[in-house]
């Protein structure tokens, strides 16, 4: 056994794991965030996406020694104050959720591409998707979800491109 400490949705965490263990085994059986979902184990899907140090990982290849002194983020932190994020809004009003399961991942690789391009074109979009699969086929939707977020976030941060 090992203890890891990090900080989990802005909440400093300690606990005993095991070091093979993965991110993904110790959110969810462990810490019980349920959001970070189990697809294809091998960082082909990002079902299991979280943002480790604000960069998209697939959790499901990130050991628990791994994390240490980092900060992840999971979409449970993307609410503040009982607010939705502008991201999830704009997923509900451009109904860019089917079956739900890319949803966190999706929403998470999403956060991550605004805070380095509040502005970003359709094909940057893409690509930072690119590592997202939808089995809905969602994704037109997921993009002009995004894209209604991107307005949202430079309208509240008076951002000029």
């Amino acid at each position: 056994m090992i203890e890891v400490t990090f900080i989990l949705n802005g909440r400093l965490v300690k606990i005993q794991t095991e070091p093979n263990i993965t991110l993904l085994d110790l959110l969810r059986e462990e810490l019980r965030i349920t959001s970070v979902k189990r697809g294809c184990e091998t960082g082909e899907c990002g079902a299991c996406t979280v943002l480790l140090d604000d960069k998209p990982v697939n959790s499901c290849l990130i050991l628990a020694p791994m994390i240490d002194g980092r900060r992840i983020l999971t979409v449970e932190g993307l609410t503040k104050d009982r607010e939705l994020h502008p991201l999830q809004e704009s997923f509900i009003e451009e109904f860019a959720l089917q079956c739900g399961y890319c949803t966190p991942g999706m929403l998470l690789t999403s956060k991550a591409l605004l805070d380095l391009n509040p502005s970003p074109t359709i094909e940057e979009i893409k690509e930072a998707l690119s590592g997202n699969l939808c089995r809905c086929g969602a994704y037109q939707q997921i993009i002009n979800a995004i894209l209604r977020a991107s307005e949202k976030l430079r309208r509240r941060l008076n951002y000029k491109p």
